[in-house]
């Protein structure tokens, strides 16, 4: 019997959910069975043997789905195969050092402690001029002071989806 995999995310304009789906797509070639969904969707993770959660950040937070997601499913969380990534920083450069050395925002990183996940990474993410409204863009100017752009880093998230494939056909 294949393994079923939950790849879920919180995404507000659409740039984690293109990872989330990478993902996924990475994790069915290697012949697992997957879902891709977003957190709003999820009901019962009882399904799953594995879960891979990501969210965007949004000035250094992840975004509201994802705390209530992460919150309301913490045990059930604890007790499966965890891989979690964030997105958010842009700009060139190690996405963990753009944001300051910490992989997880403090306001996430004590329940992700108790849920001991296999893994945990922080990836590049894409802030489109397009999408964001006035409050948006005068904080990503004037308070995180990073650049608009997609840095998505795909050869890293196919690379870090690969190894989670790896540990999950073992």
């Amino acid at each position: 019997m294949k393994t079923n995999i939950l790849v879920t995310y919180a995404s507000k304009y659409g740039a984690t959910k293109e990872i989330a789906e990478k993902i996924g797509e990475v994790l069915c070639q290697a012949g697992l069975q997957v879902q891709v969904a977003s957190v709003e969707e999820i009901r019962d993770l009882t399904p799953y043997s594995a879960v891979v959660l990501g969210s965007a950040l949004y000035i250094g937070k992840w975004y509201k789905q994802g705390m209530d997601f992460i919150k309301s499913y913490e045990k059930v969380l604890a007790s499966k195969p965890v891989w979690i990534f964030s997105s958010g920083p842009s700009g060139e450069g190690d996405p963990v050092k753009l944001v300051d050395g910490k992989s997880l925002p403090a306001d996430v990183k004590a329940i992700v402690d108790r849920i001991h996940p296999r893994d945990i990474t922080l990836f590049h993410g894409d802030i489109n001029l397009d999408k964001i409204n006035a409050m948006e863009k005068f904080a990503v100017k004037n308070v995180v002071k990073k650049p608009f752009g997609d840095y998505r880093d795909w050869d890293m998230i196919v690379a870090w989806a690969t190894k989670v494939a790896g540990a999950l056909k073992n």
